[in-house]
């Protein structure tokens, strides 16, 4: 038997100045996603943006519906129309805001863990780091891959050591 430990490591912001420009960018199209946002039921809008290879951004928005759970979170409506619209681009970078009444909360807004999990299955399938944005007003949150959100991704296809 041993111990092993698990260490995480990601970047602190106080600001969106603090960001380089192209995650700048990422982040202000996830808040314009944020505004196409359907939550009359939470109230709670949540906008995405991916980055493809090629540099082009996909926005998502929360979908929500009265029969629950046919709604849509934000970052895996970014994921799914960019596959469909633009297949073999790999995923670069993907920011998320969110917050009640189309506000932005202060503090990073994290994705479910359904959303975790698709993007751990295109970063798999590009055989490419995606790095995650966790935007708020007074803190975000930068993670260099999806395995620093999602611990131990689930691979049905190959088996790990």
């Amino acid at each position: 038997m041993k111990t092993v430990k698990l260490e995480i490591n990601y970047v602190e912001y106080s600001s969106l100045e603090e960001m380089n420009a192209e995650d700048q960018e990422l982040v202000k199209a996830a808040i314009e996603a944020q505004k196409t946002s359907y939550a009359p039921y939470s109230t709670f809008n949540v906008g995405a943006a991916v980055r493809l290879e090629d540099g082009t951004i996909v926005k998502g928005s929360n979908q929500e519906n009265s029969a629950y759970p046919s709604g849509l979170c934000a970052e895996r409506t970014a994921m799914f129309s960019a596959h469909a619209t633009y297949p073999g681009k790999a995923m670069l970078n993907l920011a998320i805001v969110g917050g009640f009444n189309q506000t932005i909360s202060d503090g990073p807004c994290a994705p479910c863990g359904s959303c975790r999990q698709v993007m751990a299955e295109y970063q798999t399938l590009y055989n490419r780091p995606m790095s995650i944005i966790m935007f708020g007003a007074k803190k975000a949150w930068k993670f260099e891959k999806v395995d620093d959100i999602l611990p131990f991704i689930f691979d049905g296809f190959n088996e790990k050591d």
